[in-house]
């Protein structure tokens, strides 16, 4: 042992270091693409949680809300080892493989949306009631009240649980490795952990953070820019 690491552990990581560009932009393609979808899935449900009950703009029936409500809480309590090895035969039917990085878009996905749509749901929830009645008193449909007062009303709340979204899945991500997916997360575990090679694992969490670091920096600026209340 010189140091803290062998030297046998600095040469695995040289032999890696070509690969770390490509694991970076993995691990990113598959955590944008993974949320992107996500928010396709869960917008509407998170929008569906608020204007639905009883008293909403647009209620809904109490069996239907209660449905969405269990369907949502269930698949949020499965941890998402579990539920991405169950969602791993989609994964083949949809792409023809269960490894690799676009195998792990369905299961990310799987367990993003409910989490999506509670985030909606908090942040349509933000919204001042007295600016919905206000627009629902000089006649505006559902449709219109949601795409024009509660969705812009609530835009920085939005993307700042959007970038929560996106530092959650990317953490998903990681341990999508232990089942072949790509990225940061399968050379952290393939070629450090399970090789006893500390080093590697070490710099593939280091790049990791620096991702999430640029996620949430990029977030922030945005929710920031967008709030309304910081430009007086």
């Amino acid at each position: 042992m010189s140091g803290f690491f062998e030297s046998v552990e600095w040469q695995t990581l040289v032999e890696l270091l070509p690969q770390m560009p490509f694991a970076v932009w993995e691990t990113f393609y598959a955590t944008a693409l993974s949320t992107a979808l996500a928010l396709v899935i869960g917008l509407p449900l998170g929008v569906l949680l608020v204007v639905g009950e009883q008293g909403g703009v647009l209620p809904l029936p109490r069996w239907l809300m209660g449905l969405l409500n269990a369907i949502i809480n269930l698949m949020r309590s499965v941890p998402f080892l579990i539920l991405m090895i169950f969602v791993l035969p989609l994964s083949r039917a949809l792409i023809g493989t269960s490894v690799g990085t676009p195998a792990t878009i369905p299961p990310l996905v799987a367990a993003a949306f409910p989490f999506v749509a509670r985030l909606v749901e908090t942040s349509l929830r933000e919204v001042d009631g007295g600016v919905v009645e206000a627009a629902q008193s000089m006649g505006a449909t559902p449709f219109q009240i949601i795409a024009k007062v509660m969705l812009p009303e609530s835009l920085p709340s939005l993307i700042a649980n959007t970038t929560i979204a996106l530092t959650t899945i990317l953490g998903y991500s990681a341990m999508a490795g232990i089942i072949g997916g790509g990225g940061l997360g399968q050379i952290a575990i393939n070629y450090g952990y399970y090789r006893y090679k500390y080093l590697t694992m070490v710099v593939a969490t280091a790049l990791l953070v620096v991702v999430v670091q640029l996620f949430q920096t990029v977030g922030t600026r945005l929710a920031a820019k967008c709030d309304k209340r910081l430009k007086r």
